[in-house]
């Protein structure tokens, strides 16, 4: 299979546009923290809002927030001179 032909598993293509989402939103928030520089602050600060909305039996929503907090650290690492 190339790169260019779209797989008819659901579940492949769901993991593909969720990692071409994870990758814009990523470099949208780097270049928007280059230029404003609170934007990181206030991002983590909303982590604790932050919940799980699966169902009780997966429901985790501390696992969540680490994710979060990963993700602004990627953040800040990214974004230093």
């Amino acid at each position: 299979m190339t790169d260019t032909q779209a797989p008819s598993d659901p579940t492949i293509q769901a993991r593909r546009r969720e990692i071409v989402a994870e990758h814009l939103l990523f470099t949208t928030l780097c270049f928007l923290a280059g230029r404003h520089p609170d934007l990181l602050a206030a991002l983590e600060g909303s982590i604790d809002h932050l919940g799980d909305p699966g169902a009780a039996a997966t429901q985790d929503n501390e696992a969540v927030r680490e994710i979060a907090r990963r993700f602004v650290a990627s953040l800040r690492a990214e974004a230093r001179p």
